[in-house]
């Protein structure tokens, strides 16, 4: 279905009913506007979705803006990895926006205001504004600072910002209502000291901007229309408002807050602090590791920006938080990987088979389609000789008839090449079959044009040729958490429910069409799952990181719980 086939989602009734109205299509202008203060995840991505969506629907320009106002916590490093990320995901942005940048024209509304008689220093410990802020059923109490008069406002705000006071000394806050029932208007803090160096501005301010004073007039100034934020700043949207009524000229756009809910994922966490919590504590290797729902993980894990984009579009925009079975995050890559991955042979628990009345110096190169679902894709060679290996578990010596893969007397065809027969078996002193003699039917090669290659058999298998194998690391990726809200339990930590099972390294042997394969090539091991090549690779090593299996192993198991 294409975007403009599609139903409206909520949001977009809202921007259509403002047309209808009379604004002005031409002064669309929206905005995504992540903080600096750590790698962007899944939930991100449907932000990034939803900004950018509306800009490609509309026409209209996105900023990408970044609310950089806590220089305790933001890092240059995470400026970069989010500017990646979302061209990563297919996006362009039209201008690049730092609050930073509005450090001053805040500082001089702040001026405005306070002179104004609406914002007022307060001295109060930390403590003591939460005491006298009151209660969602008690009204608070005014400040005893409250009151003072413009010209000592003026005089400590000045101080403040030339750096003459510590932090937690005074705050400059708002003067709006202390008995509303809205806590975020009883005179909200407006500026705070911190003396850490910015990652743009350097050690210039020693006074920094809360996100409520921010956000809004940073809108303003760029003139973005539709400001839209999750669910828990709806109750920041009076707040929001009162701040524009303070500057905002008629003539010039006044921005909208609107709110959606966040879409949730199972089986993971989304929160920063949680997250750098499985970092610092080794559960996972970095902020792309693959099991991390971060954009960056997911990226390196073999997740394509396609998959993520037809995600964010199937679950679309709702009114209420929900939570969002990470399985349809797993249906879409393999729907895309399907049309595009091209199909390779790897074994990842090897077994030896020997195929007893085939040349010990023989071997062929046979013709393998790269992927059936593309004709444009064409085709490969695979090497094809007297040994080869099978997995593991598609060798029983006794089976009953539903089991279709290689057993003692029957016969399997291999992807690509010939019918093969089991005659027998051999094992180590554990009674473990480590060898199986087959005998093959010259005749049966696939795509040859005989009788004996159109015979039917119930079984394929895949395999690769011992002798041309490429070894390679394969790091099989499961689920991090076993359960699917891991971090909703009041009574346990959700560290408890780190699967002990989610990463397990193998060697694995791949056909050597592999070789040379760049990182981040993403490929199907047939009848495994997909894989792509990780960074990790070198020309002497590969490594494959398992995307996704190519069924939901899951289901299975959680029928059973």
């Amino acid at each position: 279905m294409s975007d403009s086939e599609r139903p409206l989602n909520f949001l977009e009734h809202i921007i259509e009913e403002d047309l209808k109205n009379g604004f002005s299509k031409e002064a669309l202008r929206f905005r995504f506007p992540p903080e600096p203060n750590g790698y962007l995840h899944i939930g991100h991505a449907s932000s990034i979705c939803l900004n950018f969506g509306l800009g490609l629907r509309y026409n209209a320009p996105v900023n990408l803006r970044f609310d950089d106002t806590n220089p305790a916590k933001e890092e240059q490093e995470f400026v970069d990895a989010i500017k990646r990320d979302v061209e990563w995901l297919g996006y362009k942005w039209d201008t690049e926006r730092y609050a930073s940048d509005y450090f001053q024209q805040l500082y001089d509304w702040s001026i405005f205001l306070i002179k104004d008689g609406k914002a007022y220093v307060d001295s109060q410990t930390s403590e003591e504004m939460a005491t006298q802020k009151g209660t969602p059923t008690e009204s608070g109490t005014e400040s005893p600072f409250r009151n003072r008069s413009v010209e000592e406002n003026l005089e400590l705000f000045e101080a403040m910002k030339a750096g003459k006071f510590d932090e937690g000394k005074h705050v400059l806050r708002a003067k709006i209502d202390m008995t509303s029932s809205n806590m975020l208007m009883r005179d909200p803090i407006m500026y705070r000291v911190l003396h850490k160096a910015h990652h743009r501005t350097n050690t210039d301010w020693c006074i920094y901007p809360m996100y409520d004073w921010t956000h809004g007039e940073s809108d303003y100034i760029e003139q973005v229309s539709h400001s839209l934020c999750t669910l828990e700043f709806a109750m920041h949207r009076e707040l929001y408002d009162w701040f524009l009524d303070q500057v905002v000229e008629k003539e010039k756009v006044r921005p909208k807050q609107r709110e959606f809910a966040r879409r949730n994922l199972s089986h993971t966490v989304v929160s920063k602090r949680k997250l750098a919590r499985l970092v610092e504590e080794g559960v996972v290797d970095s902020w792309d590791d693959p099991r991390m729902p971060t954009i960056s993980g997911l990226r390196r894990r073999g997740y394509s920006p396609e998959s993520i984009r037809s995600f964010a579009d199937t679950i679309g925009i709702a009114k209420r938080d929900n939570l969002i079975d990470v399985s349809l995050l797993e249906f879409q890559v393999r729907n895309h990987l399907n049309k595009v991955a091209p199909r390779v042979m790897g074994v990842l628990n090897p077994l030896k088979v020997v195929i007893t009345n085939y040349s010990e110096d023989s071997e062929e190169w046979l013709d393998a389609e790269n992927n059936p679902e593309d004709e444009s894709a064409g085709m490969r060679k695979v090497p094809f000789s007297k040994e080869i290996y099978i997995e593991q578990e598609d060798f029983r010596e006794e089976a009953n008839k539903k089991f279709f893969r290689l057993k003692l007397g029957k016969e399997v065809r291999l992807k690509n090449a010939y019918i093969i027969k089991a005659e027998s078996c051999t094992k180590d002193s554990h009674g473990n079959v480590i060898e199986v003699q087959c005998a093959y039917d010259p005749k049966s090669k696939s795509g040859s044009g005989t009788e004996e290659s159109l015979r039917k058999v119930k079984g394929t298998l895949h395999w690769v040729s011992t002798k041309h194998a490429l070894k390679a690391e394969v790091r099989l990726y499961d689920r991090l958490f076993t359960d699917e809200s891991p971090d909703t339990h009041k009574d346990k930590d959700f560290m408890e429910f780190v699967n002990p099972d989610s990463l397990k390294v193998i060697t694995g042997y791949l056909e050597p069409s592999l070789k040379g394969s760049n990182i981040g090539t993403q490929v199907q091991f047939q009848r495994l799952g997909y894989f792509c090549v990780d960074p990790d690779s070198t020309s002497e090593k590969l490594v494959f990181n398992r995307t996704v299996g190519l069924r939901d192993s899951w289901a299975k198991i959680e029928q059973k719980n």
